[in-house]
């Protein structure tokens, strides 16, 4: 889940945001898959030929969805395992990797 907002408004700032201010931008996951306007090549190439299914959802969607998770900070990387989310990286994991590559080993790691 990333640590921003769905509202075309959200997206925009977000944009200049990490276009003027990169080191401060809010979404540790977002800056690490995801350049200034397109997805990272590395990124999509292991989301493609993972045998584990995506679902990216911006902050304010992912607590429509699930209101009873919102005890955690985004952003987040959960795993649903038999209809249950599991918490698979918290934003201060997120907040270590340094790159696309890492957050792709990191993952492989934990979900095979």
């Amino acid at each position: 889940m990333y640590n921003a907002k769905s509202d075309i408004f959200s997206k925009y700032i977000d944009l200049v945001h990490k276009i003027i201010s990169p080191s401060t931008y809010a979404c540790g996951l977002c800056s690490l898959t995801h350049g200034n306007f397109s997805e990272k090549e590395e990124w999509r190439i292991f989301r493609e030929n993972t045998d584990h299914e995506f679902v990216f959802m911006y902050k304010n969607d992912f607590l429509e969805t699930y209101p009873n998770l919102d005890e955690y900070s985004f952003p987040v990387i959960f795993e649903e395992n038999k209809k249950k989310l599991e918490l698979i990286f918290d934003s201060e994991k997120l907040t270590t990797l340094k790159s696309v590559e890492s957050l792709v080993e990191e993952l492989s790691r934990e979900v095979g």
